[in-house]
């Protein structure tokens, strides 16, 4: 039986070692410490505290309703939290500018969302909000490496829904971010294009070494996705662990 290759298998393979020849642990990119959220008597996420390391993939899994979109969207600070916070490399992201936020916590919705003209016009968005002017050299290798070479001057309407993708992503990716989310972000795609996506993200996780999380009603994509998986039941996390392990009892 093949075994599926994670990013944290690639980490830890091409980890340096410490002083007695074991890999050094990857540093905590993204830490939430009793995350919590409510509106009224609703409660949509409840203490929820977690790590995740650079190059590792985390999956959020649960039924309709357990809070795995509501707990996503604190995150990046789309929703604020009634109590706890999250740490952004150790640092509290309630000091950090919403702009500046947007752009280390990289999100990527289940229906890519993109601005009406071009594909470069909507990669250049980002950096452009910083003052920053995107060669086209630079749009180029960035659609490039999703896959999208040639697509630059595209009108984003006329894009299939997995292209479309693959441009939220580049968009997304032309910030730099140190964290990446991702809600559903295949659940609308056929089957070839949900493959593409995939290791699209794995190959992106690994090489800039990135923060992930991903919020997926897939088993099986959870499996060939992600290095730990946390459950979560009536925005409670139940359970979090090696992602065979955990989803063996789901």
């Amino acid at each position: 039986m093949t075994k599926t290759t994670t990013s944290n298998d690639i980490a830890e393979a091409t980890a340096p070692a410490d002083s007695a020849g074991s890999p050094k642990a990857a540093p905590v990119m993204l830490e939430t410490r009793h995350l919590s959220r409510s509106i009224g008597q609703r409660l949509l996420v409840h203490d929820v505290s977690i790590e995740v390391s650079t190059s590792e993939i985390v999956a959020v899994v649960g039924p309709s309703g357990a809070g795995k979109s509501s707990f996503l969207r604190l995150l990046n600070r789309l929703d604020e939290p009634t109590s706890g916070t999250v740490l952004i490399g150790s640092k509290d992201y309630r000091s950090i500018t919403p702009r500046e936020l947007r752009r280390r916590i990289g999100m990527v919705m289940q229906t890519a969302f993109l601005f009406p003209g071009t594909v470069s016009e909507n990669i250049a968005f980002g950096p452009r909000q910083r003052g920053v002017a995107m060669a086209p050299m630079q749009i180029a290798s960035l659609l490039e490496r999703v896959g999208l070479s040639g697509f630059a001057d595209r009108a984003v309407g006329n894009l299939s829904g997995g292209e479309a993708q693959r441009v939220a992503l580049a968009r997304t990716l032309a910030n730099d971010p140190e964290v990446l989310l991702l809600d559903e972000p295949t659940s609308a795609l056929d089957e070839s294009s949900v493959r593409g996506v995939e290791e699209l993200v794995l190959d992106i996780v690994r090489e800039r070494r990135v923060a992930c999380v991903i919020v997926t009603h897939n088993r099986e994509q959870a499996l060939r996705l992600s290095d730990r998986t946390m459950v979560m039941e009536a925005g409670r996390m139940v359970r979090i662990g090696a992602t065979r392990e955990v989803l063996h009892d789901v």
